[in-house]
């Protein structure tokens, strides 16, 4: 093809009926003519407008049928949400809410109230706040109560918490200035108390959520923290991250626990510590996630002391890191379901991921490979989110070719695997019953 035998931008855009006809066919154009400048074959100029038209019209932010065994994962939206929350979210979305109006007093009325007495029941605390995410909610508590003078952190828990964002960081952009403690295998209460100054405003804990010392490590427990801050009237932030709200609530089925040993009755989540725990242990305040271990949407809660949540409340940034009214409802509607544990271990992915036994999972897995011509391989997987790195699950996948990943990823929807010893592994613990079919005509597709 040579420049001369290209249409024109309106002769082309008129062979669609497309309002974006006249801006895709122009850049389509452009391309084609660099490439014939190239020596190269632009090729079907109509079919290249109607790619492009579909490609510009076609949602980025898609779902995908994640086959990684990764839990929790980060890259694949974290935490898939229960009905519960779904729901709730199609009734408060398509309409007006009560999102910042009190219907009984026909006033204003705080968009914090909605979630803050489920939040009180669940963990024991006097009042919460929910922002958009964990690290804002350390963001807003270290403004809110040291912006100006000292934070005592530990250097083994001085983490970074993904894609580059570390706590010393956070830290600085709070305004409160870090006094590191410790050592970064071992710490101590005394450490805090010896490093408690005039200019000292809280102690700061922050769990070591995506990485575990062993060996030769110490550190305070939550109980010895607060009674340093108690006798220096000084306020015990506990950043968990995870987002557990209570062990006592959640106990693996037989042969499905996390820890060392299959005893029944094993506590799912083993020593990972939970939001309920921590505020009885003495914390004063404690944040956590809403789309890890809990289940739910993207969110940073605050629990605990009345008036120390009442300060980040009235806080300026408070404003610029609220949660918007869909994350508060889709926060309410799991929350909802830890009311009732057994629903919550039934109903929230997360929680039947962690939970499924094992058998169950290999019988996903063998009527996956049935279905897809592939053969079962035992494997292990992960909790993801930075949450229990040391946690591993028992799991089957279907294993099939190599070079189908590609292909896997680029379907409709996207399947994403893994790569394991010259097979491509679909592991069928994160994946629902209900996928198994789209998985199998996936790789029907993927193979042509």
């Amino acid at each position: 093809m040579r420049l001369r035998d290209l249409p024109s931008v309106d002769e082309l855009a008129r062979t669609v009926d497309d309002p974006l006809a006249v801006d895709v066919a122009r850049r389509v154009l452009d391309l084609a003519r660099e490439e014939i400048q190239a020596g190269d074959d632009p090729g079907d100029i109509h079919e290249r407008l109607v790619a492009e038209l579909e490609a510009a019209r076609r949602p980025r932010l898609r779902r995908v049928l994640n086959a990684t065994g990764v839990i929790v994962h980060t890259n694949l939206g974290r935490a898939p949400l229960p009905e519960a929350a779904i729901e709730r979210l199609r009734e408060v979305g398509r309409g007006y809410s009560n999102l910042e109006y009190d219907l009984r007093a026909g006033a204003r009325g705080s968009r914090q109230d909605h979630a803050a007495a489920i939040l009180r029941r669940l963990t024991g605390a006097e009042s919460a706040l929910v922002v958009n995410n964990n690290a804002a909610a350390v963001l807003l508590a270290l403004a809110a109560l040291a912006e100006g003078r000292e934070v005592l952190a530990s250097r083994g828990e001085l983490i970074e918490i993904g894609d580059g964002f570390r706590i010393p960081d956070v830290l600085a952009r709070s305004g409160a200035r870090l006094v590191e403690v410790g050592t970064t295998n071992r710490t101590r209460a005394a450490d805090y108390e010896r490093a408690i100054g005039p200019a000292t405003a809280l102690l700061l804990r922050v769990h070591q959520s995506n990485f575990r010392l062993v060996g030769f490590a110490e550190q305070p427990s939550t109980a010895e923290l607060a009674a340093v801050a108690r006798r220096h009237d000084l306020a015990l932030v506990d950043d968990l991250g995870s987002g557990v709200l209570s062990n006592t609530v959640l106990l693996a089925p037989n042969g499905a626990s996390v820890r060392r040993g299959n005893a029944s009755n094993t506590v799912l989540l083993g020593d990972e510590p939970s939001a309920r725990d921590a505020l009885a242990a003495g914390a004063d305040l404690v944040c956590f996630s809403g789309d890890k271990l809990l289940g739910g949407p993207q969110a940073g809660i605050v629990v605990g002391r009345a008036e120390l949540v009442e300060r980040l409340r009235r806080h300026p940034l408070q404003r610029a890191l609220r949660a918007d009214k869909l994350t508060l409802a889709a926060l309410e509607g799991t929350l909802g379901l830890y009311l009732d544990p057994d629903r919550a271990l039934r109903e929230i992915p997360v929680l039947r991921m962690l939970t499924a036994q094992a058998d169950v999972v290999r019988a996903r897995a063998e009527r996956l490979a049935a279905l897809a011509g592939g053969t079962v391989e035992e494997t292990i997987a992960r909790v993801g989110g930075g949450a229990l790195p040391l946690a591993e699950l028992p799991s089957f996948a279907c294993a099939v070719e190599e070079e189908l990943v590609s292909p896997l990823r680029a379907g409709e929807p996207p399947v994403v695997a893994v790569v394991r010893d010259g097979r491509c592994l679909l592991d069928c613990r994160t994946l629902g019953d209900a996928e198994v079919d789209e998985v199998a005509a996936a790789v029907a597709a993927a193979r042509g």
